[in-house]
């Protein structure tokens, strides 16, 4: 019996977001709102949407002995994660500077902080959490050789995750592991070279010939498309109207991850979680925009019955257009 329907290991970030009529060019000064101040991190963000959504999920995570790691922390414990893993001190909390637009996509920058000394001992110290775990998810704002500790040490039986963001080339033993790897067009170009070429499913065949296991390639308003197990699987994406696209991905990301763990195929999994992202855009912010299962039931239109917490239960994929299509960094 598992503890846990999802452990996260990555990083824990204050959010300072700020709204501008648009993005400065190269030594250009642009007026933007006031100054916001949210929880966020790809880590921290994935954690709060799987608890959202009814999961039961951990957090393994560091942050600094300051006012933003209190913030991060008060967050977690709000939306029900488990924070035992969460480690304090080492360095000030990562700090991600977020401009959006009024069209609601964003551009930002990280200052990894005690991220950065998220370790591989930090792992090996946890291996109870892990052993507690159905799913184990991660990205790439906490150290690489930490990210390589989780995989050497991940359980038999346990699903490893990955959204290799902000991309970077991946060892052999983490492309491996991955089941799947969560990929946009960029991350793809990354992994696999920059000569990638082609349609997405190109794009898959190419991943898959590195070693994961199984991939998923978010494609913006054409979805995204699914390759396991041989097949390919194109998912629609769902409209929206967008409002702020800041931690989209994180939220896809969750999603897929828990009901990966509850048994669902993945195409399945990717179906349910471009829901859950569409909800997300449609609040301003990143962890106080993700939905509860309600939430996306509501707005997605599923139908009666459709309960996303059943193994193996069918997904409503996409609803009628009615406006932008639900993007984020990930999507």
């Amino acid at each position: 019996m598992y503890d846990y329907d999802l452990l996260v290991v990555g990083s824990a970030n204050a959010d300072l977001v700020i709204g501008v009529e648009r993005r400065p060019a190269a030594g250009e000064t642009v007026l933007g709102s006031d100054l916001a101040v949210h929880p966020g991190g790809k880590g921290a963000n994935q954690a709060v949407a799987a608890a959202r959504l009814g999961a039961r999920t951990a957090l393994l995570a560091r942050v600094g002995d300051d006012a933003h790691g209190r913030l991060l922390l008060d967050a977690q414990r709000a939306a029900g994660v488990g924070t035992v893993g969460v480690l304090v001190g080492g360095a000030p909390t990562g700090v991600a500077l977020i401009t959006v637009d009024p069209s609601g996509d964003n551009s930002i920058v990280v200052s990894p902080g005690a991220n950065g000394r998220l370790a591989p001992e930090d792992v090996r110290a946890a291996q109870g959490l892990l052993h507690a775990s159905r799913v184990v998810s991660a990205q790439l704002e906490i150290p690489l050789e930490t990210v390589e500790e989780v995989v050497r040490n991940l359980p038999s039986g346990t699903r490893f995750v990955l959204n290799p963001s902000p991309p970077r080339p991946l060892p052999a033993e983490v492309l491996a592991a991955c089941d799947p790897l969560i990929v946009n067009e960029h991350e793809a170009r990354v992994i696999a070279g920059d000569e990638l070429g082609g349609a997405p499913e190109d794009w898959a065949r190419a991943l898959l010939a590195l070693g994961p296991r199984s991939v998923v390639v978010t494609l913006g308003a054409e979805g995204a498309l699914v390759a396991a197990d041989g097949s390919m699987t194109r998912v629609p994406s769902v409209k929206v109207d967008a409002v702020d696209t800041t931690g989209a991905g994180d939220a896809f990301t969750a999603a897929l991850a828990w009901r990966l763990g509850t048994g669902a195929a993945l195409p399945e999994a990717a179906a349910y979680a471009a829901r859950v992202g569409a909800a997300a855009v449609t609040r301003p912010g990143a962890q106080e925009s993700y939905p509860t299962a309600e939430e996306v039931e509501a707005l997605c239109g599923a139908g009666l019955g459709d309960d996303p917490r059943t193994p193996g239960r069918e997904g409503e994929p996409g609803v009628p257009a009615r406006g932008a299509s639900a993007r984020g960094e990930s999507l």
